[in-house]
């Protein structure tokens, strides 16, 4: 028989086991919500066919204190709703509901590599904040008379390798 002095918790050292992730989400909080119906009661009597719905996303993140590692992460969406157009290739009708919403986390970094901090920020805090957006965009068009739009899966990696390619824009010519 052999002594072991490690802890019996202690997995970290183990091979195979990533170390823990050095982020904590702190608070979640909705910063923004909208909903908007802007032709009215109209809209309800005179929609006929399942309007046309466009989803658009960002992500943002912010240093909140200057000597510690504390950030706010905000998630914004934009789902809006338009009349489909009368004949194929025609004109969008009106606009049938907006739905905005900005949702944000206040998270601190613990010890990270600085290659990790913008995917962290970026990719990660999105991930864990998402399920929250997606409910509250579902229930807000649901609580505004309409099917609720449920928001399918992003990928916040794609999204940031995007938003990353449009502030550094690859030089032209032959690598």
């Amino acid at each position: 028989m052999s002594e072991n002095n490690a802890p019996a918790n202690d997995t970290a050292g183990l091979e195979g086991n990533p170390p823990p992730m050095p982020l904590s989400v702190n608070l979640q909080y909705t910063k923004d919500l909208s909903f908007e119906v802007p032709a009215g009661a109209a809209i309800f009597a005179s929609l006929r066919t399942a309007p046309q719905i466009s989803v658009n996303i960002d992500v943002q993140a912010n240093r909140l204190e200057e000597q510690a590692p504390v950030f706010e992460v905000a998630l914004a969406v934009r789902a809006e709703a338009v009349e489909p157009p009368e004949q194929e290739g025609g004109q969008a009708g009106r606009t049938v509901f907006i739905a905005e919403l900005t949702y944000a986390a206040i998270v601190t970094l613990g010890d990270a590599p600085q290659e990790l901090v913008e995917p962290i920020l970026l990719v990660e805090v999105p991930r864990l904040i998402f399920p929250y957006v997606r409910a509250i965009v579902s229930d807000v068009t649901r609580d505004g008379g309409f099917p609720p739009v449920v928001l399918q899966p992003i990928d916040f990696v794609a999204l940031w390798q995007a938003k990353r390619a449009q502030q550094f824009p690859e030089p032209a010519g032959e690598a």
